[in-house]
């Protein structure tokens, strides 16, 4: 897919994005055609050999540029890879926090629960990255990461609190119960591919039910 068009124009001449439907949507509307080129590249680059077995030339011989445009938009290889890390954090907990909360402890949980499924199916490409490549991050980078992963936690967990409160959910440990259900939708990156059986919504779905099960809700 080539890259989503600046507000004053087209893509930059000689800058070409390889396909990747998962890193479309990911970046700020202002960001450059060249920054957006590097990011997807690096997300495929990163996604099929590591962020260490990767290097500059790789990231920027996929868009058509020399090895030193990199270092035009960015310090480090691995402020790439923050970069990449940090919005796509971002943008899951935007997409789970769009969840209204209706007043039903099991809705709003089936709804927390499949939003967080159907961005990491969309976008499992970008998202195996964020989870596998964390490691690289330098510690300042990956505190802000954990921040954001505490963030994850933290509306699920509230949400569950509430549901146990009002007798909707009957778990023994919700601590234990939001990690094992927030790792539905995050294992799911290792194996999912969009041209599979389920689609992100189906799979999403099913993942929900599963979860409220989990809790002590049951489907209904």
């Amino acid at each position: 897919m080539m890259a989503k068009r600046n507000r004053g124009g087209g893509p930059s001449k000689g800058v070409s994005v390889p396909a990747d439907p998962a890193a479309a949507d990911l970046w700020r509307a202002d960001t450059s055609d060249a920054v957006r080129a590097l990011l997807v590249s690096a997300v495929l680059c990163f996604s099929r050999n590591g962020f260490h077995a990767t290097t500059t030339r790789d990231i920027t011989a996929a868009v058509g540029l020399s090895p030193g445009a990199l270092y035009v938009h960015f310090p480090s290889k691995e402020d790439v890879l923050f970069e990449i890390v940090r919005t796509g954090h971002e943008r899951a907990l935007e997409a789970m926090r769009s969840q209204a909360d209706t007043g039903d402890p099991i809705d709003y949980v089936r709804g927390l629960v499949a939003r967080h499924v159907v961005w990491h199916a969309r976008h499992h490409t970008v998202a195996r990255v964020c989870q596998y490549e964390l490691a690289a991050l330098t510690p300042e980078h990956h505190a802000v990461v954990m921040d954001l992963r505490q963030q994850f936690s933290s509306v699920l967990r509230l949400a569950v609190h509430k549901g146990v409160r009002a007798g909707a959910f009957d778990t023994p440990d919700v601590n234990r119960a939001v990690r094992a259900v927030l790792s539905l939708g995050i294992d799911l990156v290792r194996w999912y591919r969009l041209d599979g059986t389920d689609s992100p919504e189906e799979l999403a779905g099913f993942y929900a039910d599963l979860a409220l099960r989990m809790i002590g809700a049951g489907s209904r």
